[in-house]
């Protein structure tokens, strides 16, 4: 026996005003379910959606990467002991990635992968680099490897690339592969303004975002403080803004410095995963 409601003079059975009710509470759960300690975010997401962004954001939001760790045990120590959720880049089979990413993820602070890409000054990647000339076997082979040496990583950046990065094929190849391990994001480090990695991220639906500020490119105390007060200026101007630094000893004396006193600034400092999938308004606008 169906018990019925009267509306406006219509009959409508209880069961649909229990169903209408059960689904706003499933959608006003879905912000939560999106924050970085409730798992991966693309069991959600599905292409041509929107996910949900922050509603009544108070404060503008900041995220930093530490790239380069692993070659040193003590400047990769000062940066996992840095305050706050830093989010720490690891490059791949170098002497301390291992040991330093267990120690950031059990310090709460979020690992990358900082993956090696040919520049077009031919520097040297070191192990693990990704390089033109390489098939897609050995592409592929040498980014799984990578991925496997660094524990806990939940995205990854490039390490140099100012040549890879322009290369359509190799950038497809590249979010071919990440589409296999749905948990990861992509961060373009942005080392040219040709790259199109940004732009591949986008066409394969990775979840992805664009560098806006280098920290260090000059290692004064000056400079870097600059920098972070450009970082500031950008977050406040468009709600969000992403840093990259390196294990320099005047970067991690600064920003030791600066993240103390962030409250007073009004800007909040948060993980990258956080950045990009709640304070980025969609995981495939171009951050121009």
């Amino acid at each position: 026996m169906h018990v019925i409601r009267i509306i406006n003079g219509k009959f409508y059975p209880l069961i649909w005003h229990f169903l209408a009710g059960a689904s706003l509470l499933f959608l006003s759960g879905i912000d939560t379910a999106f924050s970085a300690d409730n798992g991966p975010y693309k069991k959600y997401y599905k292409p041509g959606s929107r996910p949900p962004t922050m509603l009544g954001q108070l404060a503008p939001v900041i995220g930093i990467i530490i790239d380069d760790l692993g070659n040193s045990e003590k400047l990769g120590l000062r940066a996992v002991l840095l305050p706050g959720p830093v989010t720490m880049a690891f490059l791949p089979h170098t002497p301390y990635a291992y040991d330093l990413a267990n120690m950031a993820h059990r310090m709460n602070k979020e690992v990358m992968l900082h993956l090696p890409m040919q520049a077009i000054n031919q520097n040297k990647l070191g192990p693990g680099g990704l390089t033109q000339n390489m098939s897609y076997g050995d592409f592929y082979k040498t980014f799984i490897n990578n991925l496997q040496s660094i524990p806990h990583v939940i995205g990854i950046n490039n390490h140099m690339g100012s040549l890879l990065t322009q290369h359509s094929e190799h950038m497809q190849w590249l979010m071919q592969t990440l589409r296999e391990h749905d948990q990861l994001f992509f961060v373009d480090s942005y080392t040219t303004r040709h790259s199109i990695a940004h732009q591949t991220a986008k066409d394969y639906w990775i979840p992805n975002m664009r560098r806006d500020i280098f920290l260090d490119n000059d290692r004064r105390d000056s400079a870097i403080n600059l920098q972070f007060d450009q970082l500031l200026s950008t977050a406040k101007k468009n709600g969000y803004a992403l840093a990259i630094g390196h294990p320099y000893p005047q970067t991690l004396r600064v920003l030791r410095n600066r993240i103390a006193s962030l409250k007073s600034s009004g800007v909040k400092l948060t993980p990258v995963s956080q950045l990009l999938y709640k304070y980025v308004r969609h995981p495939n606008r171009i951050n121009d």
